[in-house]
């Protein structure tokens, strides 16, 4: 009897298929090929209650079934997978709150007749190839998802780790432009700058040997200005002591060249370097060679004929210093910017006038520096030295004795000095503003550090130049006074970075 109902519903079906004509009659013939495809135990299939009739299904269904009645076999099951737009119709009012989850549940009667043995094996082969489908499935994503999770951290170790080779780099290049910067200066404080007068990339490099040779050379520098009016009793060995001075001053600054152009090729090459770091590697060569070219320009200047007392030009010596600090603060920044880690800082009303009050001082210790070059270039610290005033006077008299009055500024001794004072005494008070602001505001423990020894040494720095002025700038506290610039610079740059490194709490 079952296999009969069976029959009778499928030849139902084709008689009402074949009698639909035209467009109504083709998405009949869809829409049960369709439902059939699906995998509902409905017995009488969806399409029966198509357009294509006048009745609307709820007639039908009350027509031929009745109100709520069950007729065994003819029972209908409307929790089947059919995607028809008014398919909510066709399910019983009791179950019209279960349509909308995600998982079907099959609800039938218990039939009085057992199923045919071939549809328990194909719903039982169907099962078992979904389940297998679904753990393949499953497996492989999960595959897939721990080979991505693997491959990701792999590429952040391996980014990690190049970014930590290019700070360290950079900071071990910061050393070097610093041991040339203390080089530098000593070769000043000893007048040692003009004892090589020849300048040669390649061949400048070997020194003389020879009792010969340090004679040809020294008979080379008897030539030139600052021999013959300030060295004319120097003795052979004299010469040798001031032209190692120069030449290690000279030697180092090939090293540095070459400690900041050659690595960064390995680096290039190895994909280890951002865009913003590519522009700025190409900035840090540009200006390691104008560095060697300014140098020679420099020492070039002193071994021309004046009527003055012979030495290098005060405005390239300025702007060879310069040209160190920028190169130095811009590869110091951007190191530690690359090797410390970010800590949390609280966000404050004060902080930002905390920002810009660092920004200023560390801009005013740079100008405070390069003023420093032209006392340097002038003699300027054996003038006045005392302090508070000068000679008795807070303004002296031959502060303004050059016409035009700007010629002052960079050509006398005195308004050098003056100059160097007020910045000296100005910057100092700016960091101590800066720090006292920074009592009433939240910190990080490395920022309150780099605040603190930033402070420190500033009034450090300030002692070592005004020891520098009393003694009558003996070399060790003058060289002593001009690390101390550079090192007050690092503080600041390093509370830069600091004060950079925020995130809101």
């Amino acid at each position: 009897t079952f296999e009969l109902g069976e029959m009778c519903a499928a030849i139902a079906c084709c008689s009402l298929l074949r009698g639909a004509s035209g467009a109504g009659g083709q998405q009949a013939a869809a829409r049960a090929a369709q439902v059939n495809n699906s995998s509902s135990t409905c017995l009488v299939k969806p399409f029966l209650y198509s357009r294509t009739f006048h009745r609307s299904p709820q007639q039908y269904h009350r027509h031929h079934y009745g109100h709520g009645h069950s007729h065994g076999w003819l029972r209908l099951n409307y929790n089947y997978n059919y995607t028809h737009p008014r398919a909510f119709l066709l399910r019983p009012a009791r179950q019209g709150a279960r349509r909308n989850k995600t998982t079907t549940t099959t609800t039938t009667t218990p039939r009085t007749t057992a199923p045919s043995r071939h549809r328990v094996s194909r719903q039982q082969g169907t099962r078992t190839a979904a389940t297998s489908a679904e753990a393949t499935g499953a497996a492989t994503g999960a595959t897939a998802a721990g080979g991505g999770v693997g491959a990701s951290s792999a590429s952040a170790s391996s980014s990690s780790r190049a970014q930590r080779l290019v700070g360290y780099w950079l900071l071990g290049s910061c050393g070097m432009v610093v041991g040339s910067v203390v080089l530098g200066g000593v070769t000043r404080l000893t007048e040692s700058g003009l004892s090589m007068t020849q300048w040669n990339l390649i061949k400048g490099m070997r020194p003389p040997r020879s009792q010969a040779e340090w004679e040809s050379e020294f008979e080379r520098y008897k030539q030139f200005p600052e021999y013959k009016y300030l060295n004319q009793d120097m003795s052979l060995s004299e010469f040798k002591s001031i032209f190692y001075m120069e030449y290690a001053h000279r030697m180092w600054g090939r090293l540095v060249g070459l400690s900041i152009l050659l690595p960064p090729v390995a680096f290039w090459a190895c994909g280890w370097l951002t865009r913003p770091l590519k522009i700025r590697v190409c900035l840090y060569a540009g200006l390691v060679v104008s560095q060697g070219l300014l140098g020679w320009y420099m020492v070039k200047s002193g071994l021309e004929e004046k009527k003055d007392v012979p030495r290098v030009s005060q405005y390239r010596l300025a702007t060879h210093l310069s040209l160190a600090l920028v190169l130095y603060s811009s590869m110091l920044y951007t190191g530690l910017g690359l090797l410390l880690p970010a800590q949390n800082q609280p966000i404050s009303s004060r902080l930002k006038t905390l920002r810009h009050l660092t920004h200023g001082s560390v801009a005013m210790v740079f100008f405070t520096a390069l003023s420093g070059a032209f006392v340097a270039g002038l003699d300027a610290g054996l003038v006045y030295n005392s302090f508070p005033k000068m000679a008795g006077q807070w303004i002296p008299d031959d502060l303004f004795t050059l016409k035009p009055r700007v010629k002052n500024v960079f050509e006398n001794p005195t308004t050098t000095q003056f100059d160097h004072r007020i910045l000296g005494t100005s910057t100092l008070a700016l960091i101590a503003g800066t720090w006292a602001l920074a009592r009433g505001v939240a910190l990080s423990p490395r920022a309150r550090l780099a605040l603190n020894c930033f402070a420190g040494m500033a009034f450090v720095q300030v002692g070592l130049g005004i020891s520098t002025l009393l003694w009558y700038v003996p070399t060790p506290l003058a060289a002593s006074h001009q690390s101390g610039s550079v090192a007050l610079l690092s503080l600041g740059l390093w509370l830069m970075q600091e004060l950079k490194k925020k995130v809101v709490l």
